[in-house]
């Protein structure tokens, strides 16, 4: 499998404003679900929507608390995002570009 692969499912994630929100408020560390409601006043099942596709992709992590639960972002796949979307930025040896021939337009 590509490593561009891995991420899709998150950046598909991410490519939806209220998660994208999610996932900036749990920088700050672990929160209840409650107050992830209270703060988009939105209902519950929308909020599960949205948390089972951050969960799914291993952006969040879920923890059940009593009744509810409770949400944090996963370091580690966060580390792994940051090092992916420099490698992807940055030219390298194995850079696309470097190995596409094809190219009609580069200078002969």
């Amino acid at each position: 499998m590509k490593s561009q692969e891995k991420y899709v499912p998150i950046f598909k994630a991410l490519a939806d404003e209220t998660r994208l929100k999610i996932v900036e408020m749990l920088s700050c560390g672990e929160m209840c679900a409650c107050d992830i409601l209270e703060y988009f006043k939105i209902t519950q099942p929308t909020l599960s929507y949205h948390m089972k596709i951050l969960t799914d992709c291993g952006l969040v992590i879920a923890r059940k608390d009593g009744s509810w639960m409770r949400y944090s972002n996963n370091p580690e796949a966060i580390a792994s995002i940051r090092s992916f979307w420099d490698h992807i930025t940055t030219e390298q040896e194995d850079c696309i570009c470097k190995n596409y021939k094809g190219s009609k337009c580069a200078p002969h």
